[in-house]
């Protein structure tokens, strides 16, 4: 089942045969309806697909896929089976119903590769811009069977009239981005976003996190989960920043779960590193990797897409300056992570060169003001700026 931030495999709880597909794999169904039949290979089914049939015609045409759900007891006999559809065999997916990411397959059509001679190694299947790219460098029977003019495309792009381009094109919703365009509007809007924003010096920061990834048999640090590290402490030193606003309440934490936002081809997505203030820095690098490398296979548990008090989004890797992020409700701040960068700095010495990054908090008015939130990051400008507090 493909939800808005996972594919989650579930199980037909019976046995038997699959007597009936009701939907072709591949198709989109409303959560609860019908999909197959298991039974037993002489079992009259008639009765069973004669409801489902009364069922898909009372449906309106509108009606799209709702959040999933776990499917209800099933009486003995023939089973509907509402979780996933197995194709028979030797029946490969049509070309309309290829599972491409939509930026595969703008690249595809730009560079003129046959969606249907590639290999998708994304999540069941999914063909994905690698997918794409490899198909590209081995040239060959992907690239030949594009037409002429889409393989001119690919080499001299320039040489293309401008009409002979399509001026638009309109590309699905990924599940992910519809979530996005759905939940980020409920945030933005009704959440009275202020920003606070601090440059923090991380020369003593980037030397120990040098000698710290040149110790043989342990994990790499990243600059990342210092910043994780350093928020997890903050955080328990300033709770009044963990917190969410709950109507007529302000919930407040005492456990940092936090979020780490992973950029996916599709979208973005913030799974949950609990516990974060009870782990040491190594736990933390160990544990936020493997967590951004399931979130990008699509194989995250239901526990780890839901309970953040607190989020992180860090574009560094992307020369990205500064930006001032989207808190993520019902949260009450998310903290917004540049580049680090190598800038000139005055200090007594005179001039010199140093590693600079800039820290946006982006805080909701309904659970803190402004001074609590600078408070915050000041806290957290220390403890990156004296990192050895960071191995305590």
């Amino acid at each position: 089942m493909e939800t808005d931030k996972a594919d989650i495999e579930m199980e037909a709880f019976g046995a038997g045969v699959l007597r009936k597909i009701l939907i072709p794999a591949g198709e989109r169904a409303p959560v609860g309806s019908l999909i197959g039949v298991i039974a037993e290979p002489d079992e009259d089914i008639g009765a069973v697909l004669a409801a489902a049939g009364s069922a898909a015609a009372a449906l309106p045409r509108s009606e799209a896929p709702a959040v999933p759900r776990r499917p209800e007891p099933v009486a003995p006999g023939a089973v509907a089976t509402r979780i996933a559809v197995v194709a028979p065999v030797g029946t490969g997916p049509s070309p309309e119903r290829l599972r491409v990411s939509p930026l595969a397959r703008k690249v595809a059509a730009q560079a003129g590769v046959d969606l249907r001679l590639v290999e998708g190694s994304g999540p069941g299947g999914r063909i994905v811009r690698r997918d794409v790219e490899e198909a590209l460098k081995a040239g060959g029977a992907a690239a030949a069977a594009a037409p002429a003019d889409a393989a001119l495309r690919a080499v001299r792009p320039m040489a293309v009239p401008a009409a002979a381009l399509p001026e638009s094109e309109d590309i699905a919703l990924t599940p992910i981005r519809a979530a996005i365009a759905k939940l980020m509007p409920r945030s933005k809007a009704p959440v009275p976003h202020f920003y606070v924003t601090s440059e923090v010096a991380m020369d003593r920061a980037w030397e120990l996190r040098q000698e710290l990834n040149a110790l043989e048999g342990r994990p790499k640090i990243s600059v990342n989960d210092l910043i994780v590290r350093a928020c997890a402490i903050a955080l328990l030193r300033h709770p009044g920043v963990n917190a969410s606003f709950q109507g007529d309440v302000v919930r407040v934490y005492h456990r940092a779960h936090i979020g780490i936002a992973v950029a996916l081809e599709d979208g973005l997505i913030t799974p949950v590193l609990r516990d974060c203030e009870s782990k040491s820095l190594a736990q933390i690098a160990v544990e936020s990797k493997e967590l951004a490398e399931r979130a990008r296979a699509r194989k995250l548990k239901a526990t780890e897409l839901s309970g953040a008090t607190f989020s992180i989004s860090n574009l560094g890797m992307f020369d990205v300056a500064e930006f001032s992020a989207i808190i993520n409700p019902p949260e009450g701040a998310i903290l917004a992570v540049g580049s680090v960068r190598r800038v000139p700095v005055v200090s007594d010495q005179g001039l010199g060169v140093g590693r600079r990054l800039n820290l946006t908090l982006s805080c909701d008015h309904r659970v803190m003001d402004g001074a609590m939130g600078a408070r915050f990051l000041q806290e957290l400008k220390r403890l990156l700026e004296e990192p050895l507090r960071l191995l305590i």
